[in-house]
């Protein structure tokens, strides 16, 4: 069993996996040597903060050890995907890649022996979404009947959250003008609208008014945000992305709480006055991260029954 995306995730595996994170959180000290003796490979084609230290702290609270790979350093460039992953899980018990594309990431999990999760790619970003939904029910109590409201451009980051919210019975709301080539997904669009739970529109005031929580990401993939060679695209996105700022005047339309996957680009998506109020709870998102993924690495390679 892999993760390299929700849509091969059923609601069951989805909710139980966010619940036993939450779980997790809670009782730290139950699941202390649950990994003792299994390794976590961690590749990474993309730089990364959080998914690199959630996955390598948790694996380690976990009991496990973890091995970081810096793609540079390996000869992942240089050989068949396939190949060299299938060396990587004779030395592990599971992968996390962290890729550019999400066809290498495929590629990748076609040649491993054990399982692949995916820690971010053009296309999905699963394990953010799980943290998601685990800070939902900490914060409600419950999923079903939240309304998240996702404002900016449709990525990977939101094709996993509409994935998640639609099989956790949670209504989500997206506010996209524009969606990221790589990203684009019309199954996972069509499908989320025969739930009924998944709506578009360009009217952010109106889907805010009702919304448990406003959630935005970066206008601009991190990878291309400093590159000089994307200004004028970076400058076209921020003229036409300016009207769905996230800031103190549209929270006065709204009672949601303000989520944000991280990094924030301050000034830009979203106001340094909103990310710093009590409204935002982008920080408690950042840290559940570790506690979902552990709950994702038991599901993986973890004991079959929780004594």
């Amino acid at each position: 069993m892999d993760l390299l995306k929700l849509k091969t995730w059923s609601t069951d595996e989805i909710l139980g996996t966010v619940e036993e994170g939450l779980t997790i959180k809670g009782q730290p000290g139950r699941y202390a040597d649950m990994l003792e003796g299994k390794t976590l490979a961690m590749l990474f084609q993309k730089t990364s903060t959080r998914t690199r230290v959630s996955f390598e702290v948790g694996m380690h609270q976990l009991g496990g050890q973890a091995v970081f790979l810096d793609w540079s350093a390996t000869n992942f460039g240089l050989a068949d995907l396939a190949d060299e992953a299938q060396v990587l899980s004779r030395y592990a018990n599971v992968i996390i890649a962290r890729m550019l594309r999400h066809d290498d990431l495929r590629q990748l999990a076609s040649g491993s022996e054990v399982p692949v999760i995916n820690g971010c790619c053009d296309r999905y970003h699963p394990c953010q979404a799980l943290g998601d939904l685990l800070t939902i029910l900490e914060v409600r109590g419950k999923l079903e009947g939240a309304h998240v409201v996702y404002v900016g451009v449709r990525n990977n980051v939101c094709n996993s959250l509409i994935e998640a919210c639609t099989k956790a019975g949670v209504r989500i709301t997206a506010v996209t003008p524009e969606v990221n080539e790589p990203a684009e997904d019309t199954d996972l669009i069509t499908r989320a609208k025969a739930t009924g739970l998944f709506e578009e529109t360009l009217d952010l005031e109106a889907a805010v008014a009702d919304a448990d929580f406003i959630y935005t990401d970066t206008w601009i993939d991190m990878e291309f945000f400093n590159n000089p060679e994307f200004e004028d695209e970076k400058n076209r996105r921020v003229k036409a992305f300016l009207p769905y700022q996230i800031n103190a005047e549209l929270l006065t339309k709204t009672k949601a709480l303000v989520m944000h996957c991280l990094p924030a680009h301050k000034g830009y998506e979203i106001t340094g006055d909103v990310m710093a109020s009590d409204r935002c709870i982008a920080v408690d998102q950042a840290e559940n991260r570790m506690h979902s993924q552990k709950a994702v690495l038991m599901r993986l390679i973890g004991p079959e029954k929780i004594k």
